[in-house]
């Protein structure tokens, strides 16, 4: 669809398409987001004199499939994403603590086994909820200005919408958890510097992404015959209407 009488009807035209890749790119998104938390966010990456958590290296996918979603599909399909990937990590997360908080077998646990499984599944729950909540606000926010600068640029320019998008969205989910996570463990000056430095790495992961971002969102337009434009969306992020 292009931004015209079309694409600007009630969203039940939309909610009765089907389409070819939006179950897989769904799919794709909540295992990137469990990976990413549950593998290599508990681990440390030194280059240079600068250190960071790996996650960051991959956890911005999450914010590329948000910009495609929300650019080929629209944001109510986006939303639905969203509330996939938010699920999936509140379950992840209430499954490992439970495995956590089993009683080992003895000889398991003398190998150390336990003790190493708590160090890379067993976050603190302040960091497990800042995870939660920064990844809910910042999706919904990083989706919601990709929607409005759709419509407000009339489609064109969609590198200014995948970085700007993702600036906003970045911006709302490390505000949120690093506070959450660490504020009072950490002195605030600490705080501040590792939020500043994994904000930038992540949206200059962004800026980087942009030529694949374009080919990708490029090749489902043409396979799924959708452009959308979110014409009278109803942006309430408490919904799964499509």
């Amino acid at each position: 669809m292009t931004p015209d009488a079309e694409s600007a009807l009630p969203s039940a035209n939309h909610a009765a398409r089907t389409y070819k890749y939006y179950d897989l790119i769904l799919a794709a998104f909540v295992t990137v987001l469990i990976c990413t938390n549950f593998i290599s966010a508990p681990k440390r990456v030194t280059i240079g004199t600068f250190t960071f958590g790996a996650g960051v290296l991959f956890f911005p996918i999450t914010y590329l499939f948000g910009d495609i979603l929300t650019e080929v599909y629209g944001y109510a399909r986006s939303r639905r994403v969203v509330w996939a990937g938010f699920v999936a990590i509140v379950f992840a997360s209430f499954l490992s603590w439970v495995v956590l908080k089993l009683p080992p077998e003895a000889t398991w646990q003398a190998k150390g086994n336990q003790a190493a499984w708590e160090t890379v599944f067993g976050n603190s729950h302040r960091i497990v909820l800042g995870s939660i909540l920064g990844f809910f606000f910042g999706e919904f926010v990083n989706s919601f200005v990709m929607a409005k600068m759709k419509i407000r640029t009339k489609g064109r320019h969609l590198w200014m919408r995948t970085i700007g998008s993702t600036i906003a969205g970045e911006a709302a989910d490390s505000a949120i958890f690093y506070p959450i996570a660490w504020l009072g463990v950490w002195e605030p000056d600490k705080i501040w510097t590792v939020l500043v430095a994994n904000y930038c790495l992540k949206v200059g992961w962004e800026v980087l992404a942009t030529p694949l971002t374009y080919k990708i969102v490029g090749a489902l337009k043409r396979a799924e015959h959708e452009d959308y434009y979110d014409y009278g969306t109803n942006f309430t992020p408490f919904s799964l209407d499509t």
